[in-house]
């Protein structure tokens, strides 16, 4: 199984560096950001960049979701979404296939999703959330939960 974590519509360099300090020393090879914006384009990802080749790592950017998605060719798109998610049932994201591509993308900004955003993918979130904890905490919960293969919850 192939993840891909997204950090999509990101303005925040600190949430840019964050996020590739997570993704990378959590093991994964890649990361990609799409739609960013302001400190971010300009100071961010080029500290992301330099992470990722230090650790011996990837990390793509382009300008939307639509991009990644065309691009990566996932089997299947995981939106993380707070308030657009109905069932906040991680668990039948962690019934996937060996040779699944998983894209699981983060929101790095406010507001949430935008509803034509929502439609590229299932969107998901962690049930016992009373409210969105943020990108990075969100990333950490979701990845480290698929990673150890767990059920969420129990």
């Amino acid at each position: 199984m192939r993840i891909i974590p997204v950090l999509h519509n990101v303005s925040s360099v600190q949430r840019v560096v964050d996020m590739a300090r997570l993704v990378y020393s959590l093991g994964f090879n890649e990361l990609v950001i799409t739609k960013a914006y302001g400190a971010a384009a300009q100071h961010g990802i080029p500290e992301a960049g330099r992470i990722a080749l230090k650790m011996g790592k990837s990390l793509l950017v382009l300008p939307d979701l639509s991009d990644a998605i065309e691009l990566l060719r996932p089997s299947k798109v995981f939106i993380v979404s707070f308030e657009h998610t109905e069932n906040k049932d991680l668990n039948e994201f962690l019934n996937v296939k060996d040779n699944d591509v998983l894209l699981i993308i983060f929101n790095g900004g406010e507001p949430d999703f935008m509803p034509d955003e929502v439609k590229l993918g299932k969107t998901i979130y962690i049930p016992e959330a009373n409210s969105r904890l943020g990108p990075i905490a969100e990333a950490g919960i979701i990845l480290y939960t698929l990673l150890a293969g767990k059920k969420v919850g129990t």
